[in-house]
């Protein structure tokens, strides 16, 4: 590959190297520098996680060539503070709890800092629109908003450095008191090392052969031109495992790579470890994949059709798991109702969207342990899972938990550990993969879309009398953790109402869509989001306030939940309580305030960002007003922030 020699100042320190000519200024900073706390989110300079300084201007490190880096002076996060301090704007957010993963926190800081730099007294407008160009996974950016105002006033000299460091009393409990996180020093320095960041002596580069057909047959793989080529170390494909091929939550209906068909585009074919990623992405176009096209069905209910292509040979109906739950009597239910609602809800796929892309280190060592690095969300399942593929037993398979940079759920799938364990046993190194955002996006399971059909039977003073809740799942492409979603899905269903009468089915259903699997609410967003519907229709059928018609049916100490469960303790009126004269509640039935209302707004409604506020600041100084030395001091602000 051509060389460029760069020469630049780095956090200080002038650096001379020679490196790959495609190279970007983060890969350089991370590859050639191992400064890894400049993150990759995205590649495509949306996320911010790559944010660094460029003569003294932010920049997306992930849409920069190395080349326009030369002869620049470059700040990343390990340069802001001297080693074992921390600047302003990195307490702050150590003290208000604004790193949760922590991914986005190296950029975020960055960022933070950007803003004080340029107007050590910027409102929170302008800090809003300044922090706009980097994204949080986690905290719903509030904590990360008010560490920003503290270190301002620290930084404008408004507060002493001291309120920094200040801790509020905890008195005998931890709970409702702002506590430290034990972790946030390093994940706002970009100390921390994540699964991505990782380096190991002699280490191998993997990446993966994909799908590009939802369902086909395989008739061959040619490998052969691959593995000839000069820096491939191995490549692998299904003939490699050695043991029981299979995995999922529940149902280990997943092969570690496709065998015998695919049946989802992007699903993994082959894959390839080589000396660098170039050697490696330039092997899979060698490996010659023959496909027979099989028809496919896209749709939870055309799945279910006789006739409709059978995805998985076991289950030749489609269907993934049916949960059923009865209680009651269901007929004499309705037939007592004065009003009965049905309608129909669906929800649609959603990505995790967790700011760090999978990523996973495997090695065999010394004692022949097989040993993967990796953020899964269920080590020990994995750990079980990967014994039966490889071979070997238990005590020869290590699985270590690497820093999740956000999961939601979306990482408790082992889609690529076994690929990694694979290619270590074959070829006796480490052996690293680092997915993109595009192949997280096409690989990584999703939210379970959904169709709810719902009958309800009330009577007119609003006390439910039965339900029909029958839920139909995208399963996707493998079972994943669907059996747990529709339980988790069934046993919700009718939401925290007391109903004597139920009748409730969930289904999940094979599909050649992206598996769906584990998202926060495990199926309980999806049921809730078609009773908590059903509920406001009704308040307005009936003429009732949403909140009474919500208190006449709730669980109480005593009730019997949709599962015959005797409840022994119930906070629901507490909950309605807080939530009414928190929200400042007009009581009333839905259609009775016109067009306009009287709790919408108040001082406690986070107004959306005022686009064009740095703008306005940099023309009339910030929103609290700017002194004569504020400008002159900004060079000295620069430096402390």
């Amino acid at each position: 590959m051509p060389k460029m020699k760069l020469e630049m100042e780095v956090n200080s320190r002038k650096v001379v190297k020679e490196t790959d000519t495609h190279k970007r200024l983060l890969d350089f900073l991370r590859e050639d520098l191992n400064l890894t706390g400049t993150k990759e989110g995205c590649g495509a300079g949306e996320c911010g996680t790559c944010s660094v300084f460029v003569d003294g201007k932010l920049v997306k490190s992930c849409l920069m060539p190395a080349a326009k880096a030369d002869g620049a002076k470059i700040e990343t996060i390990e340069g802001l503070a001297r080693p074992g301090e921390l600047t302003p704007v990195q307490k702050a957010f150590h003290k208000t709890g604004a790193s949760q993963c922590g991914y986005c926190i190296p950029g975020m800081v960055m960022a933070a800092t950007a803003c004080l730099r340029e107007n050590p007294k910027a409102g929170i407008e302008e800090i809003k629109e300044r922090l706009g160009g980097n994204i949080c996974r986690c905290t719903g950016y509030t904590k990360i908003f008010e560490a920003v105002e503290i270190a301002r006033s620290v930084v404008a000299g408004e507060a002493p450095a001291d309120v920094l460091d200040e801790d509020e009393p905890l008195g005998e409990s931890y709970i409702g008191h702002n506590v430290r996180r034990l972790d946030a020093p390093s994940k706002v320095t970009g100390r921390l090392k994540y699964a991505a960041d990782m380096k190991l002596p002699d280490m191998l580069q993997m990446q993966v052969l994909r799908s590009p057909h939802a369902h086909a047959r395989i008739l061959s793989i040619d490998t052969s031109e691959a593995e000839a080529m000069e820096g491939v170390a191995c490549v692998i494909t299904a003939d490699d495992v050695p043991g029981k091929d299979g995995f999922g939550v529940f149902v280990h209906d997943q092969p570690i790579m496709a065998r015998g068909k695919v049946r989802h585009v992007g699903e993994a074919v082959a894959a390839v470890a080589a000396e660098d990623l170039v050697t490696a992405r330039r092997a899979l176009s060698r490996i010659k994949v023959d496909y027979e096209v099989l028809p496919g069905v896209f749709d939870s209910e055309e799945a279910l059709k006789p006739g409709a292509p059978a995805i998985h040979d076991y289950a030749p109906d489609n269907v993934v798991k049916h949960i059923p739950v009865r209680k009651g009597d269901v007929e004499k239910g309705f037939a007592e109702a004065d009003l009965i609602l049905e309608d129909d809800f669906s929800t649609q796929q959603v990505e995790h969207a967790y700011l760090e892309p999978e990523a996973g280190v495997a090695y065999v060592d010394a004692d022949d342990v097989v040993t993967v690095i990796s953020p899964s969300q269920n080590i020990t399942h994995h750990r079980h899972m990967l014994s039966d593929i490889i071979a070997k037993p238990i005590n020869k398979v290590r699985f270590i938990m690497s820093p999740v940079g956000g999961g939601f759920g979306g990482k408790e799938d082992m889609i690529y550990q076994g690929m990694l364990a694979l290619a270590a046993m074959k070829t006796h190194r480490p052996v690293q993969l680092n997915f993109t955002r595009e192949e997280s996006l096409i690989a990584s399971a999703k939210r379970h879309p959904s169709r709810v059909h719902y009958k309800m039977g009330l009577k007119s003073d609003g006390r439910i009398t039965a339900v029909e809740f029958s839920m139909l799942s995208d399963g996707g492409a493998y079972g994943m953790s669907s059996e747990g979603v529709m339980r988790k899905a069934a046993i919700l269903s009718c939401g925290p109402y007391e109903i004597e009468n139920l009748k409730v089915d969930t289904r999940a259903v094979y599909t050649n869509n992206t598996p769906s699997g584990a998202f926060r609410t495990f199926g309980g967003m999806q049921a809730q989001f078609a009773t908590e519907s059903m509920m406001d229709m009704a308040a307005e059928a009936l003429g009732l306030d949403p909140f009474e018609i919500r208190r006449i049916n709730m669980m109480k100490v005593g009730s019997l939940t949709h599962t015959q469960q005797a409840l022994k303790t119930a906070s629901l009126d507490r909950v309605l309580d807080a939530a009414e004269k928190a929200s400042r509640w007009e009581k009333g039935a839905p259609k009775v305030r016109g067009a306009t209302r009287q709790d919408l707004d108040g001082p406690d409604t986070r107004k959306p960002c005022t686009l064009g506020s740095r703008i306005a600041a940099a023309a009339s100084g910030p929103e609290k007003g700017e002194t004569p030395a504020a400008s002159a001091k900004a060079k000295d602000n620069e430096r402390v922030a």
